[in-house]
């Protein structure tokens, strides 16, 4: 056989093990009791994109995406710019806000300021708010004011304001989440379950109890598989990743299966990011994947298995 046919027989042979890998994931995915209001609304992300505003909102439209989940511009020529594109191509649009300081009261002050503008703003109103909030070594006390804050916030604005599971921040760890869910009745969660993969260093197998509990707080997903050394995987289509891509699955299940009984409406954002979260080859620093396919990939995933 020569080179060329080799490397076709390969590319074919690699092809049909992916889709035979990954057709039980594609299958719709039944529910008992289902409401029919329950609705899925699947956004894109900008991280890593390298084009204009208006270029991405229209590839995210032409992709298929319901809309975009982007910081909340603090200027408001960039928050014109924005609102402008949003309704030039009829996209959604999820915010989101943080506060970056390591000191607690200036870092609560950017956070009130900047969620603030984004659930007041009188132009497009947010699918949800998600929270990069507080520190993991911020104090219990100064972490809950954050939360209190949104809580309040969310009450007299209407809108789903999520905190997210994410290293370095307030819901850094299943034990520490546990303690602010049940602390905390209102408080609504961002699942980026990754975080907590790489942060245990496992798929959680010993943490189901924390785990269960978090699943019942869930408004919005961020949907990148992570792995016990990492957040992200080079490439979920990958057969090596499989244990990791059934694990997620069988936890965003749960998610959707709690949504479709109480018909409740579910928001996906699909968040493969770019290097250094996409891994790449040494001294090019070549990313393993495409980024925006591998999230598109994921966007057609879930609307195939949870629509």
């Amino acid at each position: 056989m020569n080179r060329k046919n080799f490397l076709k027989s390969s590319t074919y042979a690699t092809t049909a093990l992916l889709l035979s890998s990954l057709k039980p994931f594609a299958a719709p995915q039944p529910v008992s009791n289902f409401k029919s209001n329950f609705k899925l609304q699947i956004l894109a992300t900008n991280w890593g994109f390298a084009g204009t505003l208006d270029e991405y909102c229209a590839k995210v439209k032409k992709d298929g995406y319901d809309g975009i989940e982007i910081w909340w511009p603090t200027e408001k020529p960039a928050q014109d710019k924005l609102f402008t594109a949003l309704k030039k191509y009829g996209l959604e649009v999820g915010f989101l806000a943080a506060g970056s300081q390591s000191n607690y009261e200036e870092h609560f002050d950017t956070f009130k300021n900047m969620i603030g503008a984004a659930a007041n703003n009188t132009i497009q109103k947010p699918l949800y708010i998600n929270c990069h909030s507080g520190r993991d070594y911020f104090s219990y006390e100064d972490n809950k004011t954050l939360i209190d804050h949104t809580t309040q916030l969310a009450k007299q604005t209407c809108i789903k304001i999520c905190h997210e599971t994410h290293r370095s921040r307030t819901l850094y760890s299943a034990p520490i989440a546990k303690k602010f869910i049940e602390n905390n009745p209102a408080l609504r969660i961002t699942l980026d379950i990754s975080h907590w993969c790489n942060v245990h260093e496992k798929l959680l197998q010993d943490q189901q109890e924390k785990f269960n509990l978090t699943l019942e707080r869930v408004d919005h997903i961020h949907a990148r598989v992570g792995h016990p050394q990492g957040p992200q995987v080079n490439d979920p289509r990958a057969p090596e990743w499989d244990a990791a891509v059934k694990a997620h699955f069988s936890w965003w299940d749960k998610v959707v299966e709690m949504k479709k009984k109480k018909g409740e409406g579910l928001t996906v954002l699909t968040e493969f990011g770019p290097p250094d979260y996409m891994p790449t080859e040494p001294f090019t620093r070549k990313p393993l994947s495409d980024q925006w396919a591998v999230n598109r990939y994921m966007m057609e995933l879930f609307r195939k298995r949870y629509s």
